[in-house]
């Protein structure tokens, strides 16, 4: 049971007949919006990963990690960037 161009004619003049043409645009519109927002939602969702990753870590953070490495390899950590603690304790191994 395939859906053909009648059954889509169908349905558009039930819209139009069920709403009229003056409503037709904003229901598209919050159509638009909703979609938005549940794309919206799922990139928020997805935070399973970082979460994943802490845990492997023994429950620290990223930052945390990398300062109780680099303290463990005598690199210095105040006031400097984590792209340059990693490369400092990728030469201090």
């Amino acid at each position: 049971m395939a859906f053909g161009p009648m059954e889509g004619a169908i349905l558009v003049g039930l819209f139009l007949i069920l709403f009229g043409p003056s409503q037709l645009p904003k229901l598209a519109r919050s159509l638009g919006q909703a979609k938005s927002e549940f794309n919206k939602g799922l990139v928020e969702g997805d935070v399973s990963n970082s979460t994943e990753d802490d845990l492997e870590r023994g429950g620290m953070t990223e930052s945390v990690a990398l300062v109780e490495d680099a303290k463990s390899k005598g690199v210095e950590v105040k006031g400097r960037k984590p792209e340059d603690i990693k490369k400092d304790i990728k030469e201090a191994e």
